[in-house]
C-alpha cells in the first residue's frame, strides 16, 4: 500500500531544493542554536550549580558536625548512664566511694573522651580519678579518714599509690558548680564550659544526680572532657578547598574552630575564652562580624540559616544551625564557604566550552557540505530497505540489503546480525526469567523461615530479660533468704528456658562454705549438697540429695575448672558419665547444662539444668542467660553472708558499749578511792619537808623529794582518768562562751613561758589581724593548747622553736590551729599510735620522756567535744604539726 509522502507547513518553504542545501542550511541553524544556548545556559546554570552544591556542600558539613557532637555528647552520656546502672543493681554504693577508685579507672580506659571522673556524696565525700597518660592516675580523695581534707594521689601502671605533696583543707564537694548545677536540674546535666586552674586548656562537665528509691539525694558522679576534642573532630572534617566550620555560643564565643586556632589566649599565664570576632582567622572573623551585624542578638537564630556575604570582594556562602540537642548547651554551628571555591573551575569551563563551540561550528559548515553530498543517495538507499523490517515477534526474518557506500553496507550487515541475536537473546531472556521466578520464590520461602527462627529467638531472649528483670526486684533475693530465693530462681529458670529440671547445688554445708571463704578458699570441697531442685511437669520443689567427691571425681574437676558444661547428648559425654547409672539414663535426661557459682574468686557450688526425652543443642544466648542465674545466686549468697555478718557485727557492738560503760564505772570508783589516801601522803611528805616532826638529813631529804614527785605523777594520772572517764560517759558539758583567739593564743604560750626558758626555746603565735570571737568552753580549749604546747617544748631541743599559727578556711565555716615546733619529730608510722590511751611512741630525745599517755588522748576527746578534729604530721628530725580544725561558731 502506497502512503501519501507530501510535506506541509514549513517544510514546503523547501520544496524543489536540493537535499544538500537543505542538510547544509539546518546543520548550520542547529549549530549556531547550540552555540547559543551553550553559552547562556553554561553561564546561569554555572550560577545556579554554584549556589546549589554550596548549600548541599554546607548542609552535609553541617550534618556531619550535628552528627559528631551527638556522638561525643551521647558517649558522656553512656559513661553516667552505665555508672547509674551499676548503682541500681547495688554493685557500686554512693555511701561507701572506696569500692569506686577500681571502677573510676577501668571506666577511663573504656571511655577515651573523658580525661576525669568523679563521685561525690552528702556526707562530704569526694572521689575523682583523672588521666595522665595510658599508665598513669591521678586519685583525689576526702572523706572521714582524711578529716574531709583532699589529698591527692598518683597511681603508676602496678597500681602503686603516691602521695602527691598537695592538700586542700576542708574540701566539700557539695560547694562545687558542677554538683550544684546537677542538684538543681535534677538529672543529667552539662555544666558551662570553664577554664582550670592547673592547665591552660577548656573544659565542660557532664553531671548525673544520685537518688535513692525514696527520692532521696545520695550525690553527684560527673565526667570531665577537654574541649579541644571538639575542635580535632572539626578539623577532620574537609569544607571545599578554604572553608571553615567554628562553632560560638550564643555571647559570641568561641567553642571550636576546624582551624588549628584554639579557642582562647593566655593572659599571665592563665586561659582567657577568645569571642569569634577577635579570633586570629579571617574568614572566622569575618563572618562572626557580618552575624553580629545581622542579628544583633545570637539570642534570635533559632533555627537554620543560610546567608551570604562579601568579604575582600568575594562572595560568601553561610550557613548557621542551632544546636541546643543536650541540656545547658546551646551553640550554634557555623559553616563558612567561599563562592570562589566553585566558580573558578566553571568560568575555565565556560570558556573553553565557547571557543570548542565556535571550531565545532566552522568545522561542522565544512563537513556539512561533504556529508551532504556524499550521503544522500546511500541514506535513501537505506531508508527503503529498513522499511521491511520485522517484528521480533513475526516468526520471519528480516534482511537488510545495502550497496553504494562500504560503512552502510556494513552496517546493514551488522543491522541482520542485530536482529538475528535480538531473536535469539529475547528467546533465552523468556527461559532466564522462568528459572530467576523459580530462585525467587525458593529465596522467599528460605527468609520467611529465617524471619521466623529470628522472631523466635528474640522472643526468647525477651523472655529472659523479663524473667531476669524480676529476679533483680525480687524481695527475698535482695533480702538474702536462700531458700525462698532458690526455689524463685529454679522456678523461673525452668519456664524461661521451657526444660524440665533446675536445681541449685552447694559444696559441703553452709558453715563449711562460709569457713572455707574465710580460708582463702583452701579447705578441700568433699560433697555436693541439692539446696533447691524445681520439676516443671509437677510443680514439684525437693532437696536434700548429695554426691560425695570420692563417687564422682571427674565431675567435681569439671565443676571446679570450667564455668559452663554444656552436654548435647549425655551418653558420649566423658564430663558426666559417672553421673549415668544414677540420673540421665534412669530418668531419661538427653541433655543438660551445669554452671559454676563463684562467690570471692572460688567455686562453691553449680545450677544445673536437665532436658528430657528429646536432645537440645545449648544455644549462645541460653548460656549466656544461664550464666546471667547463676550470677542471681552468686548475689543471694553474697547478701546473705553480708546480713549474718552485719547482725554479728551489732551484737559485739553492743557488746563494747555494756564494756566501755562498766570500764567507765571501774575507772571512777578506783580513781575517786585512790586519789584521797595519795593526798594525805603528799599532805605528809609536805610536811616532813617542813621539819614539822623535826630535822631530816640530806638522804632522806632527796627520798621525800623522790616520793613527793612519784605522788604528783600518780595523782596527775589519777585526775587525767578520771577527766577521760567523764568525758567517755558524756558527764561533761561545755560551757561555751564568747572567747578572744588572740587571748586563747596569749595564755596558753604564758602557762607554758617557764618551761620554754629552761631550754632556751623561742615561743610565738601567728594570727591574722582583727579575727573575731569564737563560742568555745574557754578552760577546756586553753587545756587542749597547754597540752600540745607542753609536748612541742618537752621532744624540741635547747635553742629550737615553738609557735602557734591560726587560720581560718576560704569559707570561713571553720577555723585551723596548728602547733609546730622545730623538734626531733617521729616516724608517719608513729602517728598512728599517738591518739591511744597509755602510749608512748618511742623517740630520740636525749634522756627519754617521761607522761602518762593520756594529754594527746584527752586533747582528742575534748576537741571532739566541739565537733572538731586533731591532725598530726610529723618528719623524723626536722619537727611535727598538730592542727586542731574547729567550727568557726562566731559569737553572736
Amino acid at each position: 500500500m502506497n502512503k501519501n509522502t507530501g510535506q506541509s507547513g514549513v517544510f514546503s518553504l523547501f520544496k524543489g531544493v536540493p537535499l544538500r542545501r537543505i542538510l547544509v542550511a539546518l546543520f548550520l541553524l542547529q549549530i549556531l542554536l547550540a552555540v547559543g544556548l551553550t553559552g547562556y545556559l553554561s553561564i546561569h546554570n554555572g550560577q545556579k550549580a554554584v549556589n546549589e552544591v554550596a548549600s548541599e556542600l554546607r548542609y552535609e558539613v553541617a550534618n556531619r558536625v550535628e552528627e559528631n557532637l551527638q556522638t561525643y555528647f551521647s558517649t558522656l552520656r553512656q559513661e553516667l548512664r552505665g555508672n547509674q546502672n551499676m548503682i541500681d543493681i547495688g554493685l557500686l554504693k554512693m555511701e561507701n566511694l572506696a569500692t569506686w577508685e577500681s571502677y573510676l579507672i577501668k571506666q577511663l580506659e573504656i571511655f577515651p573522651n573523658a580525661i576525669a571522673l568523679t563521685a561525690s556524696n552528702e556526707q562530704q565525700e569526694h572521689l575523682a580519678v583523672e588521666k595522665l597518660n595510658d599508665r598513669q592516675f591521678l586519685l583525689r580523695k576526702a572523706n572521714k579518714s582524711t578529716g574531709y581534707d583532699l589529698y591527692t594521689y598518683k597511681i603508676d601502671s602496678l597500681g602503686q599509690r603516691t602521695q602527691l605533696p598537695e592538700m586542700i583543707k576542708n574540701y566539700d564537694a557539695r560547694s562545687r558548680p558542677d554538683y550544684q548545677a546537677a542538684v538543681t536540674a535534677k538529672k543529667f546535666s552539662f555544666s558551662q564550659i570553664f577554664t582550670p586552674l592547673t592547665e591552660p586548656t577548656l573544659l565542660i562537665s557532664a553531671s548525673q544526680p544520685i537518688y535513692n528509691s525514696q527520692g532521696q539525694l545520695l550525690g553527684v558522679n560527673s565526667t570531665l572532657t577537654h574541649i579541644s576534642q571538639i575542635g580535632d573532630l572539626l578539623q577532620n572534617i574537609k569544607v571545599g578547598k578554604s572553608g571553615e566550620v567554628f562553632i560560638i555560643e550564643r555571647s559570641g564565643l568561641l567553642v571550636a574552630s576546624s582551624t588549628t586556632e584554639e579557642p582562647f589566649r593566655l593572659q599571665n599565664g592563665k586561659p582567657i575564652r577568645l569571642p569569634a570576632s577577635q579570633s586570629g582567622n579571617s574568614l572566622t572573623q569575618a563572618s562572626a562580624k557580618y552575624l553580629t551585624t545581622k542579628f544583633s542578638n545570637f539570642d534570635q537564630i533559632q533555627s537554620l540559616q543560610r546567608l551570604d556575604f562579601s568579604f575582600d570582594g568575594k562572595r560568601q556562602f553561610l550557613e548557621i544551625r542551632p544546636f541546643d540537642g543536650e541540656l545547658n548547651v546551646n551553640w550554634l554551628i557555623v559553616v563558612a564557604v567561599p563562592e570562589a571555591d566553585f566558580m573558578g573551575q566553571i568560568e575555565r569551563n565556560t570558556q573553553t566550552t565557547i571557543f570548542l563551540c565556535l571550531g565545532a561550528l566552522g568545522l561542522a559548515t565544512l563537513l556539512g557540505i561533504i556529508t551532504a553530498r556524499w550521503i544522500t543517495q546511500p541514506i535513501l538507499d537505506f531508508s527503503t530497505a529498513t522499511k521491511d523490517l520485522a517484528d521480533l515477534t513475526n516468526g520471519e526474518a528480516s534482511v537488510v540489503i545495502i550497496k553504494g557506500i562500504k560503512e552502510l553496507e556494513v552496517l546493514g550487515e551488522s543491522c541482520n546480525q542485530m536482529i538475528q541475536q535480538l531473536r535469539e537473546t529475547f528467546t533465552a531472556q523468556i527461559t532466564k526469567n522462568e528459572e530467576l521466578e523459580l530462585q525467587v520464590k525458593q529465596r522467599t520461602q528460605e527468609l520467611q523461615q529465617e524471619i521466623q527462627v529470628r522472631i523466635n529467638n528474640e522472643q526468647k531472649l525477651e523472655k529472659h530479660h523479663q524473667v531476669l528483670a524480676e529476679l533483680a526486684n525480687h524481695r527475698a533475693i535482695s533480702e538474702g533468704k536462700l531458700e525462698t530465693a532458690f526455689k524463685v530462681i529454679a522456678e523461673k529458670a525452668a519456664n524461661a528456658l521451657e526444660i524440665e529440671r533446675v536445681s541449685v547445688w552447694l559444696f559441703n554445708d553452709d558453715a563449711v562454705r562460709k569457713a572455707s571463704r574465710r580460708e582463702g578458699g583452701l579447705r578441700q570441697y568433699t560433697k555436693l549438697q541439692c539446696i533447691s531442685l524445681y520439676e516443671r511437669s509437677n510443680q514439684r520443689h525437693s532437696a536434700d540429695l548429695e554426691r560425695n567427691l570420692a563417687d564422682y571425681p571427674i565431675y567435681f574437676k569439671s565443676l571446679t575448672s570450667a564455668r559452663i558444661i554444656a552436654v548435647t547428648d549425655t551418653r558420649t559425654d566423658l564430663r558426666i558419665q559417672e553421673l549415668w547409672d544414677e540420673l540421665p539414663e534412669p530418668k531419661n535426661i538427653v541433655s543438660l547444662i551445669n554452671t559454676s557459682i563463684w562467690v570471692g574468686g572460688k567455686v562453691v557450688g553449680t545450677v544445673l539444668y536437665e532436658q528430657i526425652d528429646i536432645p537440645r543443642t545449648w544455644e549462645l544466648s541460653e548460656q549466656n542467660f544461664v550464666s546471667s542465674i547463676a550470677e542471681f545466686v552468686t548475689l543471694t549468697l553474697e547478701i546473705c553472708d553480708r546480713k549474718q555478718t552485719e547482725s554479728a557485727l551489732h551484737e559485739a557492738k553492743e557488746a563494747a558499749e555494756i564494756a566501755n560503760r562498766v570500764k567507765s564505772t571501774f575507772l571512777g570508783n578506783i580513781s575517786s578511792q585512790l586519789r584521797n589516801p595519795l593526798s594525805s601522803i603528799l599532805g605528809i611528805t609536805e610536811a616532813l619537808q617542813g621539819q614539822v616532826y623535826g630535822p631530816v638529813n640530806e638522804e632522806q631529804r632527796q627520798f621525800l623529794n623522790n616520793l613527793e614527785s612519784s605522788g604528783k605523777n600518780l595523782l596527775e594520772l589519777i585526775n587525767q582518768i578520771l577527766e577521760l572517764t567523764d568525758i567517755e560517759s558524756s558527764k561533761i558539758k561545755l560551757q561555751l562562751a564568747p572567747t578572744s583567739i588572740q587571748g586563747l593564743c596569749d595564755y596558753s604560750l604564758s602557762f607554758v613561758k617557764h618551761l620554754a626558758l629552761q631550754k632556751n626555746i623561742h615561743l610565738s603565735v601567728q594570727i591574722p589581724e582583727e579575727l573575731e570571737p569564737i563560742q568555745v568552753d574557754k578552760r577546756r580549749i586553753r587545756q587542749v593548747f597547754i597540752n600540745l604546747l607542753t609536748n612541742a617544748i618537752k621532744f624540741t631541743k635547747e635553742g629550737g622553736k615553738v609557735w602557734i599559727e591560726v587560720q581560718p578556711n576560704s569559707t570561713n565555716e571553720y577555723i585551723f590551729f596548728s602547733v609546730v615546733d622545730t623538734g626531733i619529730g617521729m616516724l608517719s608510722d608513729d602517728l598512728f599510735q599517738l591518739f591511744q590511751p597509755f602510749v608512748q611512741v618511742e623517740n630520740s630525745s636525749p634522756g627519754g620522756s617521761s607522761g602518762t599517755g593520756l594529754g594527746l588522748v584527752m586533747v582528742q576527746k575534748i576537741v571532739e567535744l566541739h565537733s572538731g578534729t586533731v591532725h598530726a604530721e610529723s618528719q623524723l628530725g626536722k619537727g611535727s604539726r598538730f592542727t586542731v580544725k574547729l567550727p568557726w561558731i562566731k559569737a553572736g
